[in-house]
């Protein structure tokens, strides 16, 4: 195992305790708002602060790029880690059974190494850089669908950006002419791992952040998945629009949001 493969899991495994122990129950999770339509709890710093305690263990001078945290700077920044200690916080606090803790380790700003935990399902999904990508420690290999019809294909809205509404619904109506059925369930990272894992033939969504990708585009491109742009580029960790999914689902989703996107989406 690619030793910060090692850490991530351990770190993963971290904050899963603690997602666990307070899910569903009567508490207070002292939920405020970050920004309008994206919020935070307790439960969010306090399982960030588990995974940065375990990394820096080992590698106290490695940067990290953490959501609640913000980006820490260390005497070797060519090795950075990104953290969401929780994605999918609107499901945790509302008692929705479907978030994940998404890591990813990166050399001098390649991701090597990605881990996207469920803990509640007890799923692990990790990937090293050139080494394939695995669920529970058996490999997985994305979907092999040849195209738009009958695929099924993941989503999310924009809520972030509401500005970007009218250009999302123009593109999912028109792909949703041509696929079997559309998912949005609220957490990107198991978005990414299910379809490295087959169980969505692609994903596409707007606006996301570092630490929603990370861990599972390296995840699902391990798995044999394609991850772009809406351009077909790889701009998709500093623009946040990413599509991913098998190679023909990709090309044909691809080719309608050339039809429906303005440029500055692609």
């Amino acid at each position: 195992m690619h030793p910060m493969l090692n850490i991530a899991v351990r770190a993963a495994r971290a904050a899963g305790k603690i997602l666990v122990k307070s899910f569903g129950v009567e508490v207070d999770l002292n939920v405020t708002a970050k920004s309008q339509n994206d919020f935070v709890s307790e439960i969010d710093h306090a399982a960030e602060q588990a995974i940065i305690s375990v990394i820096r263990k080992t590698y106290p001078d490695h940067a990290i790029m953490a959501e609640e945290s913000g980006l820490t700077t260390g005497r070797d920044n060519d090795h950075q880690w990104i953290i969401d200690p929780l994605d999918g916080t609107t499901n945790y606090v509302r008692g929705i059974p479907h978030f994940a803790i998404s890591i990813a380790y990166a050399y001098k700003g390649v991701v090597q190494v990605g881990v996207i935990y469920d803990p509640l399902r007890e799923e692990l999904f990790t990937a090293s850089r050139g080494q394939g990508a695995q669920l529970n420690g058996k490999r997985i290999r994305a979907s092999k669908h040849k195209d738009l019809s009958g695929a099924l294909l993941a989503t999310g809205f924009p809520f972030k950006r509401k500005d970007l509404m009218a250009d999302y619904t123009a593109l999912f109506t028109e792909l949703f002419q041509f696929t079997g059925d559309m998912r949005r369930a609220g957490s990107a990272a198991l978005d990414l791992a299910y379809v490295a894992n087959g169980r969505m033939d692609g994903y596409w969504e707007f606006s996301l952040q570092p630490w929603d990708i990370a861990a599972g585009q390296l995840i699902a491109r391990e798995a044999g998945a394609i991850v772009t742009d809406f351009g077909g580029g790889h701009s998709f960790m500093t623009s946040g629009h990413v599509v991913a999914g098998s190679a023909k689902v990709v090309q044909h989703l691809l080719q309608v949001a050339k039809e429906k996107l303005p440029e500055s989406l692609r």
